[in-house]
């Protein structure tokens, strides 16, 4: 399976054209039967996680059975024409999913197909949930203690929050040196433990979804910042 992240930033003149294309775009993903699932996302202010929505950056998330497939989408759809026309810096990482919990939007969408997840190198991560209503207050105020430990932790390296609505579906991507950095910080960063052990005790989530990917291929820059996928 092939996991494709694009984050694109608009020229601030197309912001409409953004949350335009949140609806029109909407139809031809799910006509695209090699598409296996699909999200169309807002993300914060400079695609960062905590923070509120800038309406700049905006992302696609989709997968895939074949790299080949994907390539014909990123050349040929509507979709990636839209991002490309109206954006003006586009971050684009495939995947290759290693291991994944949870459910998003009801389904698994990520199909592990190695049973060899000892990962040699950087690795990528995205956890998502969706919050209840009665919750969010104290999720944000929860949070962005959590999300600044991230950006300070050894061998973090890149993160960007998304979401499907601003506030009630929060997903987060980040990017580690290697598999021990991303689990020191998980396991052992006072912040982000005490936020989980919240999580479970608030019961703060309707669904929740945990992934961890292999680094297949990255191009482009977020926040003028370029990943070297080896």
């Amino acid at each position: 399976m092939i996991v494709a992240l694009t984050i694109t930033k608009y020229r601030l003149i197309t912001i409409p054209f953004a949350f335009l294309g949140m609806a029109i775009l909407r139809l031809p993903l799910w006509l695209n039967k090699k598409c296996l699932f699909w999200k169309l996302m807002g993300s914060g202010k400079d695609a960062q996680v905590d923070l509120p929505p800038d309406f700049k950056h905006w992302a696609v998330l989709t997968t895939w059975e074949t790299r080949s497939d994907y390539e014909i989408f990123n050349d040929q759809s509507f979709v990636m024409r839209w991002f490309r026309f109206f954006g003006i810096e586009e971050f684009t990482i495939l995947l290759n999913p290693l291991a994944s919990h949870g459910l998003w939007s009801g389904r698994q969408p990520f199909k592990i197909e190695t049973t060899n997840n000892k990962l040699a190198g950087k690795v990528a991560v995205i956890t998502r949930a969706a919050i209840k209503f009665n919750k969010v207050k104290e999720f944000r105020k929860n949070i962005k203690r959590a999300a600044d430990s991230m950006r300070e932790a050894p061998g973090f390296i890149l993160s960007a929050g998304m979401g499907e609505n601003p506030y009630f579906d929060q997903a987060t991507f980040s990017i580690w040196k290697d598999l021990d950095s991303m689990k020191n910080y998980a396991y052992k960063s006072v912040d982000h433990s005490d936020v989980i052990k919240l999580t479970r005790e608030r019961k703060w989530y309707t669904e929740e979804l945990f992934a961890r990917f292999e680094i297949i291929d990255s191009w482009g820059t977020l926040n003028g910042k370029s990943v070297d996928p080896n």
